[in-house]
């Protein structure tokens, strides 16, 4: 009840709500106080070896008992028992209603409000329920997430197969499977990482994001430049300690590293501004799965998983932190670097397509701005583009792609194969060769059939001589239509961004968006009949300048507060009046 009353109040204030985990799971127990007065009626009271007929109590000690007690028969020898109830209660299946009963409020919280779990101690049964229905889990490496002691395990397979908890859930498996988004050392360690994760979090659900001041100018450039062969993405986001990244220094904090490792999650801080971020490594990574001590014919399998590609794990993973980030209200920056999903015959059988469309759901449900953003030398191609395409969410998501990222449906060495083929580059060496065209000419004069060909044999050998650059060529065009200008010009992207100047830009984006989203809420809340492009043109008629400006129109609401809380004022008066007539003409019509 303790647990379910601080949840419920922590939802119906909109608070963050924190859990400090160590439990032994749901309470068991008996009726004490008859194992003095039980009695056994045996089969044969010479030789109770041929086992009993039932348990009983003497007319004395059941008349004894509060009414209640016990539910029992009356037999020869006394009172059989047919049910033990007891008078105390919890100590039995009660116990499980309440597991569920928090467990389902626990579900609720995550979905109204900020929940985090902190594993202090060993958190068993309805305690690893708990923590993972919370989502956000930090573990302590002395604190083992299990649904069963392992001692018990080893009854139930007959050998002793375990030998601590950490086996069944200590960081080692529940790191990596994603249960845990952070482990820590210790309880100061633990209470540190649960602060800085507070930070991130606004005060209450609805508030603005807690923005502070930074110190990292966020007109700076951003000097740690992604290269065209593989990096690791995490310091595209926190830089170096000579050459800054695109987050604030020191702001950057990954969550799940463990679990999907082709794909980087985490918050940090865009000129005081908490974020969500993901990015995609480049790098080949591996997957382990253990083997499992209860089977002897079992190996640890570690599976490579390549770069720029979303597996199983990797798709989930991003479904699951983009749901996170929208909980925590967080403007999110997605640093979309994909060549595609991996589409073999085990990934398929391991839910590629169910755990991709659930990225589709999470973005098309997500309530803050979400910024697509294709890095210098990133490439988004096939249904990787379609799960974060912007008109998944019209109002809240926008696409950036740096001046030397690509976008397309197949790589250009694809797109030649199927589009620019062996033939139509032949096409163009006849066309544009000056000793193709000369031989052609000569083979159309010829009329003796060895002189034919002896020319053929040339145009052959040429045509030989040119493949390899007629091919580069032709991947060149096909990469033509993949660049930032072509993108532009179709209206998939917002705007190219080179990324030195990405940081300052989409700190002012950011910024604007945040303030503009606040007061169309507000004025949607005002006047419920108002869409969301109604009430933007609400806020463009007090508007003068150039609405393409972040840095002017963020001014304006800066400058204009005022005037704009007063115009919320006066939608939600004329909103009200306009509800009242309605009321009026339809209570005259009753009349």
């Amino acid at each position: 009840e303790v647990y379910y009353k601080a949840s419920v109040y922590a939802r119906e204030n909109k608070l963050p709500r924190v859990y400090i985990a160590c439990n032994a799971g749901a309470r068991i127990g008996l009726v004490d106080e008859l194992k003095s007065k039980l009695r056994i009626k045996f089969n044969d009271d010479e030789n109770p070896t041929k086992g009993f007929e039932y348990l009983y109590l003497s007319n004395e000690d059941y008349e004894a008992l509060p009414e209640g007690t016990v539910i029992a028969r009356q037999v020869p020898d006394g009172w059989a028992l047919n049910d033990v109830i007891g008078t105390n209660h919890g100590i039995g299946v009660e116990n499980l209603q309440g597991s569920g009963k928090i467990a389902g409020e626990t579900s609720r919280a995550y979905d109204e409000i900020f929940t985090l779990s902190y594993v202090t101690g060993r958190s068993v049964g309805i305690g690893a329920y708990l923590v993972r229905l919370g989502q956000r889990v930090i573990q302590m490496k002395q604190g083992p997430i299990i649904l069963t002691g392992f001692s018990a395990l080893n009854k139930l397979l007959g050998r002793e197969v375990y030998t601590s908890q950490d086996q069944l859930g200590g960081p080692q498996i529940m790191y990596p499977n994603g249960v845990t988004h952070e482990t820590v050392d210790d309880d100061q360690e633990g209470v540190t990482s649960m602060l800085k994760w507070l930070s991130f979090v606004p005060e209450k659900v609805g508030a603005l994001p807690a923005q502070r001041q930074s110190s990292d100018p966020v007109d700076r450039a951003v000097e740690w430049r992604p290269t065209p062969t593989p990096y690791d993405p995490r310091l595209m986001l926190s830089g170096t300690a000579d050459m800054p990244g695109f987050l604030d220094r020191g702001s950057w904090r990954e969550s799940l590293g463990g679990w999907g490792k082709s794909v980087i999650t985490g918050r940090g801080r865009l000129g005081g501004i908490p974020m969500g971020a993901i990015a995609v490594e480049t790098r080949l990574v591996d997957k382990v799965i253990p083997a499992d001590p209860a089977d002897p014919n079992s190996r640890e399998a570690i599976l490579p998983q390549a770069g720029q590609v979303l597996f199983p794990d990797s798709s989930y993973k991003t479904a699951q932190a983009i749901r996170d980030f929208n909980n925590e209200g967080l403007p999110i920056m997605i640093f979309a670097n994909w060549r595609g999903f991996s589409g073999g015959s085990r990934d398929m059988a391991g839910e590629i397509l169910k755990f991709g469309a659930m990225i589709v759901d999470a973005l098309r449900e997500y309530e803050h701005p979400v910024y697509i953003y294709l890095p210098p030398h990133g490439e988004l191609r096939g249904g990787s583009w379609v799960v974060v395409d912007p008109t998944i969410n019209v109002e809240k998501m926008e696409m950036y792609a740096d001046p030397d990222s690509r976008g397309g449906i197949l790589e250009p060495a694809g797109i030649t194969e199927v589009k620019f083929r062996l033939p139509d580059q032949l096409k163009v060496m006849h066309r544009l060769d000056q000793q193709l065209k000369l031989l052609d000419s000569e083979l159309e004069m010829t009329e003796l059939e060895e002189d034919q060909n002896d020319i053929k044999a040339q145009i052959k050998a040429r045509e030989e001589t040119l493949k390899p650059v007629y091919l580069q060529a032709a991947t060149e065009f096909a990469d033509l239509h993949d660049k930032t200008g072509r993108m532009k010009a179709k209206g998939v992207i917002r705007a190219a961004v080179p990324w030195e100047k990405s940081r300052e830009f989409f700190y002012y984006r950011a910024k604007r968006r945040i303030a503009e989203d606040n007061i169309i809420d507000q004025l949607k809340a005002a006047d419920s009949l108002l869409s969301t492009e109604q009430a933007k043109e609400v806020i463009m008629n007090l508007f003068s300048g150039d609405w393409d400006d972040d840095k002017g129109v963020l001014s304006f609401f800066e400058e204009k507060a005022t005037e704009l809380s007063d115009k919320v004022l006066s939608v939600k008066a004329n909103a009200v009046k306009a509800q009242i007539d309605a009321l009026t003409k339809e209570l005259d019509g009753l009349s």
